[in-house]
């Protein structure tokens, strides 16, 4: 490999504001502040979601019932600038 021409790549701490989760991955990505973790500093990059409070993850995800939405805007809205054909229902 050539000297000089790749970036660094090092252990970096990523942090999730949301619940104040920290983990240490390995990334090339560039940061300007440092944090300790367990003893040891570390380029620190601070993030909005991770697999910790995401929640698909966590379980708290909701499924969104869309059936009803087409049938609802048809009702109030009727065939008015519609191009297909209105089931009857």
């Amino acid at each position: 490999m050539k000297d000089s021409i790749h970036p660094n790549y090092r252990e970096v701490l990523f942090q999730d504001m949301s619940c104040d989760f920290k983990f240490v991955t390995r990334s090339t990505i560039q940061t300007r502040e440092m944090a300790n973790f367990e003893g040891k500093d570390y380029p620190l990059v601070k993030i909005e979601v991770s697999s910790e409070s995401h929640p698909f993850y966590t379980g708290q995800h909701k499924i969104v019932d869309t059936a009803g939405r087409v049938d609802k805007f048809r009702k109030k809205f009727g065939t008015v600038g519609s191009k297909t054909s209105v089931a009857a229902g």
